[in-house]
């Protein structure tokens, strides 16, 4: 394979893969009191987005690699 063909096929499933997901999420702990035996920890849920545009500029940046690619060939 040749490394475009290779790059469009990422392109194109970074693109899937943000159109599915819309975004990527974590959990953090913090100690909140730490008094001897006892602590008190709090989970905090934080979500990085993934706006539908840079899905779709992955998307068809990879569909027009692609394209480009095989008609070199």
């Amino acid at each position: 394979m040749r490394m475009t063909t290779i790059v469009a096929i990422l392109l194109i499933a970074i693109g899937l893969i943000a159109f599915g997901y819309h975004g990527f999420t974590y959990t953090t702990s913090e100690n909140v009191v730490d008094l001897g035996p006892v602590k008190m920890t709090k989970e905090t849920t934080k979500t990085i987005p993934f706006p539908p545009i840079v899905g779709a500029v992955a998307l068809v940046g990879g569909i027009v690699l692609l394209v480009v690619g095989r008609k070199k060939s």
